[in-house]
């Protein structure tokens, strides 16, 4: 299973989709024709301070980092909810359909597609959204009983 870093998890517990031009890289070019454009048009008798073009880096590359982070954030919480569908494989859930009425069924897989992982219950496909209870499933295999020592 692989999970992109750059896919988001929504409120509601849904995958959105990457975009396919991050704000990242376009800012970073922005701010970088910005500062080229500064130095190329500055008034020669009255140069800008170097150290202020220095602070602005850092935090261009303090905030680009932030934004890393929060990304690679994304992508473990993604993860975690992944793995959290495919625990569910077995146990019965109680689901809320589209038209109001609750439905119930073992869940008998899982699917992963754009809007993230679906659960298969019976012939439906359940969003993790619209699961509103979990239980374990009653056993099947017939209690045994250990011996006991004489």
């Amino acid at each position: 299973m692989s999970v992109q870093a750059t896919e988001a998890v929504t409120s509601a517990g849904m995958y959105q989709p990457p975009n396919a031009a991050t704000g990242s890289d376009s800012d970073k070019e922005m701010f970088l024709n910005l500062m080229v454009a500064q130095l190329r048009y500055q008034d020669p008798m009255n140069p800008a301070d170097s150290g202020e073009f220095l602070a602005q880096n850092a935090q261009f590359t303090a905030l680009e980092k932030m934004q890393d982070v929060a990304d690679q954030t994304a992508a473990l919480l993604s993860t975690q909810i992944s793995f959290g569908a495919a625990g569910m494989v077995g146990k019965n859930v109680t689901y809320q359909n589209a038209d109001g009425t609750t439905g119930s069924g073992l869940v008998g897989s899982v699917t992963y597609d754009a809007n993230g992982p679906m659960l298969v219950v019976g012939d439906k496909t359940v969003s993790l959204s619209q699961v509103q209870s979990i239980s374990a499933t009653a056993s099947t295999a017939p209690a045994t009983t250990a011996p006991t020592a004489g």
